[in-house]
């Protein structure tokens, strides 16, 4: 159940530009990937900042890159077909990975600070601090963006673009520009997904691919779009894969990501938390 906090925060961001702008951002991996080497830098520099300290450091650089890309590269093909879309993330995702690799090389690098072995025992069970902290923070994550949305005026420009783009239009908002902040707030939840997981996993240049299968069965699982539901989906998820890992092993973590993501697009397409539309 606590890993469920990272999928969760993974997904968060993932749904959120797939439900409103119909992108399948496939370059979502490697955001989370620089949320990770944010964090890592600033842990081992100068300012040896906490992990948890630094989300909102590294959510800001991923904001900043995620709106660049969108504003000048994705936003030429924003309503062409999705798998033109899809390609051209694809690219991205393998141009931000291979530059990761040229300057910071394929070397393993990890962030271990005085708490990262740290638990404590409720009923038998053992409970990581690191864990229990991040479920936390991906629950905050997905409070403050329910907020946002519901109460900010982007928010509620973004949520109105999703559900009719051209009576959004109509009513004045501007299109191309809460396309790009969609794209760079989902970019900077996925770094904060980073942040949280650097403490938890190695941080390799190529770390986010895991991350985006997982984001994608999560937001198909907790409903598309859905703040609350990546959330939820990331939970049950997360239990579903290590009752999966403890009864047939860990190397079928993946099969089980595969075979949630056709039972949930078989029996329940819109999700956990999402509502059947006609």
């Amino acid at each position: 159940m606590l890993i469920g906090g990272i999928y969760a925060a993974a997904a968060l961001g993932f749904s959120l530009v797939w439900g409103v702008t119909n992108i399948i951002n496939i370059a979502h991996g490697a955001f989370i990937m620089l949320g990770a080497y944010v964090t890592y830098w600033l842990f081992v520099g100068p300012l040896h900042l906490d992990p948890f300290l630094s989300i909102p450091l590294a959510m800001g650089v991923v904001f900043v890159i995620a709106y660049v890309l969108q504003r000048y590269v994705v936003n030429l093909v924003i309503r062409a077909p999705i798998l033109a879309t899809f390609l051209l993330t694809f690219g991205l995702a393998i141009l931000i990975t291979n530059l990761a690799l040229l300057f910071w090389s394929s070397d393993i690098r990890s962030v271990t600070t005085a708490y990262s072995g740290g638990n404590f025992e409720v009923a038998g069970l053992v409970v990581p601090w690191v864990k229990l902290i991040t479920l936390g923070l991906a629950a905050l994550l997905t409070l403050g963006l329910s907020l946002f949305m519901a109460k900010s005026k982007i928010g509620r420009a973004i949520r109105a673009t999703s559900m009719d783009i051209d009576a959004a239009r109509l009513s004045g908002v501007n299109v191309a520009r809460i396309y790009a902040l969609t794209f760079a707030i989902g970019g900077a939840l996925a770094a904060a997904a980073g942040s949280l997981a650097s403490v938890s996993y190695a941080i390799t240049p190529t770390m986010g691919d895991s991350f985006l299968v997982r984001s994608f069965v999560v937001s198909v699982l907790g409903g598309l779009g859905n703040v609350t539901g990546a959330l939820v989906g990331g939970i049950v998820y997360g239990i579903i894969e290590s009752f999966g890992a403890l009864v047939f092993g860990e190397g079928y973590k993946d099969v089980v990501a595969l075979v949630v993501l056709l039972l949930v697009i078989l029996f329940r397409p819109y999700g956990l938390i999402g509502r059947a539309t006609v």
